[in-house]
């Protein structure tokens, strides 16, 4: 397995395996699939930025995808970032995630960045679990923040100092 800066090349394969996710899931709290354009902007606009994209490879597969951005606009933000790691069901429980939180870490590290957030799903047992083994802690729910699904879902918010 393989993790690289991701590319504009990468965005079918990355809408190939998140949109399930959205559509079908509670791990995001979107429920509007990406096209291959939106995941090559996204893409994109990490890169200019100055913040990271990464993949996961196996082979010529991709298993997962992660990146950052700043928390909140404006400079008094500039040194929080919130991160979105996906990994696709044949690359779980691979240690994919971890290899990608390192790269998302690592990266922002350099860039001077101070601390990292997480918006978990509360539904989402797996990834608040993750997380915690990662080294964040939880700093609140945000009760009924997000509907899916024609529910109310919350909000888990967890952060680590980098």
């Amino acid at each position: 397995m393989n993790i690289r800066d991701a590319t504009a090349a990468d965005a079918g394969a990355i809408a190939g395996f998140w949109n399930p996710m959205i559509r079908e899931t509670l791990v995001t709290f979107n429920s509007t699939p990406k096209s291959s354009g939106d995941v090559g902007a996204l893409i994109q606009e990490r890169q200019m930025a100055g913040h990271g994209f990464f993949v996961a490879q196996d082979h010529e597969t991709l298993l997962g995808f992660a990146s950052y951005g700043q928390f909140r606009a404006g400079p008094g933000y500039a040194y929080t970032m919130e991160h979105t790691i996906i990994v696709a069901p044949e690359g779980q429980g691979r240690g994919i995630g971890r290899a990608l939180m390192n790269a998302v870490e690592s990266h922002a590290r350099r860039a001077g960045a101070h601390s990292m957030l997480a918006g978990v799903s509360a539904e989402n047992a797996a990834g608040i679990a993750f997380h915690e083994v990662a080294g964040y802690r939880t700093l609140s729910v945000i009760l009924q923040v997000g509907r899916k699904f024609d529910r109310w879902l919350d909000l888990v918010l967890m952060q680590k100092f980098l």
